[in-house]
């Protein structure tokens, strides 16, 4: 599992990308798998940057590796902010319009729908959401 260990931050957020879709590359991943995982990854990792240290930056530590054994790619987001399991949060009535719906869950919401299993916990002090799709 390789890990990247940097400041949560919008200009980091290309070198975390960067690294998930090289490992997907080498793993002979579907390019519509990819891009399912860069979106999650993306949304994921914005919401730690943006939210997590309460305006400040902080680090995250996201650890990926393909598992072979039903081949899938995990990816494992940690930080030390303010505890939060977003995966608590209502999902959005997406019947509705989006000037009717209220603000917020939209993005954790799309990668429950994209992700095959998404995991969250609180362990050592740090927020850990972990998403897999099969590969």
């Amino acid at each position: 599992m390789e890990d990247l260990k940097l400041q949560a931050n919008d200009k980091t957020l290309y070198t975390v990308l960067d690294t998930i879709e090289k490992h997907l590359d080498e793993n002979d991943c579907p390019a519509d798998v990819k891009a399912e995982i860069l979106i999650a990854a993306e949304e994921i990792y914005v919401n730690i940057a943006h939210y997590a240290y309460g305006g400040h930056e902080g680090e995250a530590v996201v650890q990926m590796e393909v598992c072979q054994d039903p081949k899938c790619c995990r990816v494992v987001f940690r930080d030390k902010g303010v505890p939060y399991n977003p995966l608590e949060k209502e999902d959005p009535d997406t019947s509705l319009s989006a000037m009717d719906r209220e603000i917020g869950g939209l993005g954790i919401f799309m990668v429950k729908q994209s992700m095959d299993k998404v995991e969250y916990w609180y362990e050592d002090g740090c927020n850990v959401l972990m998403i897999e799709k099969n590969l």
